[in-house]
């Protein structure tokens, strides 16, 4: 019989398989995994039934739902870069594509993130007049003076040492908080600015989140991770094209290779005798010590680091030579990018002698190198903080005047803005350096050293937890400096879309494909989990800054106030009565009260539904296993009665 040409023109399954093995295969599947449904079907089915009750309410949910169908599908068109995350999941697998995927996804973040800051912070500096100038060297005031840019002659060379510390030209600009001059809208919006930010992320964080970890679930069920599931109805029967084909095949490949590993190790661990288990247990806490120990020698690094800054920052003979200066202004950001460039490779190296699966070594990975390089954060904060309070005593000499260190720091807010600045900066630098002075190296030696010596040497991996926890790192900087420096997420938009593609072309022409590789649904649940975690920790110092530490007398949209959140009260009190009744009654307890019952309630009854629902799922699992014993039962009794009739 000729063959049908659009059945010609679709692509078969990379192996030739008889029917007869393919129709056991699929019953194979149906017995062993969940049924696999198109939801394009599905969709159409419940048009047709919805169109066969004529309802007018029906008629308009169904409308309703082409709707959004339509709309997810416009916004998925739009997605960019769609078809390079593909190919990226066919040729290194899906745990290289999630990183891509988080990069696309903090990107969104930062382009949000720019929008907001330019229509709530820039806009309102211009619409109420020009900014004023910055304050002169005769301008003074009990907490002393403040003058971010000195006139006079200025070399090229100092030029460029002031962009990369953001001092000078770069101090008394719209990137730090000191240029926003103190206007009662401006203050408002300004702070109403990082309280949306931050809100928007975290609701997108959770979304990302809560998607993942429905992945993650069915993944670790074992309804999805059957191998007749992958073998028999994880291939595309609708795939047109050489290329479609190989990438779909790779990644079958990559996900049969995942379960195999994974299935080797918990196969090892369940045949373990006792003194294996205690040798294997004595092992992971030796390891466990030294990681702590190497932890906690880099974070007094960081300390002393960023104490020893401030002192040699005094030294006569760093004043007189620019570059020495630059080198102190960035000791910290030196130290704490050093200690994330050398402890993540010991970690990965203890990683594999506590046998553990492939999946929950790169959870240990993540977990160490997100605490080297969260913690490493939080001790730069630490002592700055240290710097700007007196330690925390407020009747310190330095600090009893205007309740901040005035005479280090007259603008603290810019001086932290600046810090988070050179931390970012310093970052791309460190990443492009490598790229140019160590991955290209290698590759160029790879191709002139053949043989076995070429390819140990030259060989590299593209590894995802450093990658991943380097964007977390990055996008935490920006969270913490979003308020000190209002431009940092356009900058880190910058940073991170010349990130993208230096690192796909770094993947596809000095990487090799991971010769071990772990499951996605991991990677989709727990990324976004790392990334909420940076985004907790950058509250803790934004949130002490508003509501504790007395803002600078001298610069910033919150001069002559207690706090920085007291232009919150003040702005409140200059609307209607009404008004002001209703913002107060939000937050009393006759309005708390109701509201945590009315959660509480909700609460109850979700997880009670779930419950059920769980509950259901469950039987209906248990009548699909009896059914297909009974499948089974009823085929060897066929099998046993026609080798019976044979025999009469």
């Amino acid at each position: 019989m000729p063959i049908s040409p659009r059945l010609s023109r679709r692509a078969l399954p990379p192996a030739s398989v008889s029917l007869e093995s393919r129709v056991c295969g699929l019953r194979s599947s149906v017995h062993t995994s969940l049924p696999s449904v198109d939801p394009a079907w599905q969709s159409h089915a419940r048009d047709q039934v919805a169109q066969g009750s004529g309802s007018r309410a029906t008629m308009w949910a169904l409308r309703l739902r082409r709707s959004k169908e339509k709309m997810k599908a416009g916004l998925h068109a739009l997605q960019p870069w769609a078809w390079t995350l593909k190919r990226i999941g066919g040729q290194f697998g899906a745990g290289t594509e999630s990183y891509f995927s988080l990069l696309r996804f903090l990107l969104l973040l930062n382009v949000l993130a720019s929008l907001l800051q330019a229509c709530m912070t820039l806009l309102p500096t211009w619409l109420e007049g020009p900014p004023p100038g910055p304050p002169g060297p005769d301008t003074s005031s009990p907490c002393g003076f403040y003058n971010p840019n000195p006139q006079g002659l200025v070399t090229f060379p100092t030029h460029l040492f002031n962009l990369l510390s953001g001092e000078g030209f770069l101090e008394w600009s719209p990137l730090f908080y000191g240029f926003y001059p103190p206007r009662p809208h401006l203050a408002v919006t300004y702070l109403c600015s990082v309280f949306v930010i931050g809100l928007l992320h975290l609701l997108l964080i959770l979304h990302r989140s809560v998607s993942g970890l429905k992945q993650t679930l069915l993944a670790e069920s074992g309804a999805l991770t059957s191998y007749s599931h992958r073998v028999f109805t994880a291939w595309d029967f609708g795939l047109c094209g050489d290329v479609h084909v190989r990438l779909r095949q790779r990644i079958i490949l990559y996900e049969l290779q995942v379960e195999l590993e994974e299935a080797v190790v918990l196969r090892q661990a369940a045949v373990r005798t006792l003194g294996q288990q205690a040798r294997v247990w004595s092992v992971r806490i030796l390891l466990n010590l030294l990681v702590i120990a190497l932890l906690g020698a880099a974070f007094y690094g960081v300390y002393w680091a960023t104490g020893a800054t401030v002192e040699l920052q005094e030294v006569t003979l760093v004043q007189q030579m620019p570059l020495l200066k630059l080198g102190v202004d960035y000791l910290p950001s030196i130290f704490i990018s050093g200690v994330n460039f050398l402890l993540p490779p010991v970690f990965k190296l203890i990683a594999p002698l506590e046998g553990y699966t492939r999946s929950h070594q790169i959870v240990l990975i993540l977990l160490r190198t997100v605490f080297l390089r969260l913690a490493s954060l939080l001790v730069l904060l630490f002592s700055l903080w240290n710097q700007i309070t007196c330690g925390g005593q407020a009747e310190a000499k330095e600090c009893k005047t205007c309740g901040y260190n005035y005479k280090e720091l007259p603008c603290w807010e810019t001086r932290l803005g600046q810090e988070m600045y050179k931390l970012l900066l310093f970052d791309l630098l460190t990443g492009v350096a490598v790229m140019l002075l160590l991955q290209f190296p290698r590759k160029l030696l790879c191709g002139l050293c053949p043989g076995a010596l070429g390819r140990v040497v030259g060989t590299q991996e593209f590894q995802v937890p450093d990658e991943v926890l380097g964007l977390i790192y990055a996008q935490t900087v920006v969270w913490v400096g979003s308020f000190f420096c209002p431009l940092l997420p356009l900058l880190n938009t910058a940073k991170f879309l010349l990130l993208f593609y230096l690192k796909k072309f770094t993947l596809f022409f000095t990487c090799s494909p991971a010769s071990r590789t772990f499951r996605a649904s991991t990677a989709n649940f727990f990324f976004p989990l790392v990334l909420l975690l940076g985004l907790a920790i950058s509250a803790v110092p934004v949130l002490y800054s508003i509501f504790l530490i007395p803002p600078s007398k001298l610069c910033g949209p919150f001069q002559g106030q207690s706090s920085i959140w007291a232009s919150i009260p003040e702005s409140i009190s200059s609307l209607p009565q009404t008004v002001q009744n209703f913002l107060f009654f939000l937050g009393t307890q006759a309005f708390a009260v109701p509201l945590l019952l009315i959660s509480s309630i909700l609460m109850a009854y979700t997880l009670a539904l779930a419950n059920s629902y769980g509950r259901l799922i469950s039987e209906l699992k248990r009548q699909i296993e009896t059914e297909a014993r009974n499948k089974v039962f009823l085929a060897q009794r066929a099998v046993a009665l026609s080798s019976a009739n044979e025999a009469l």
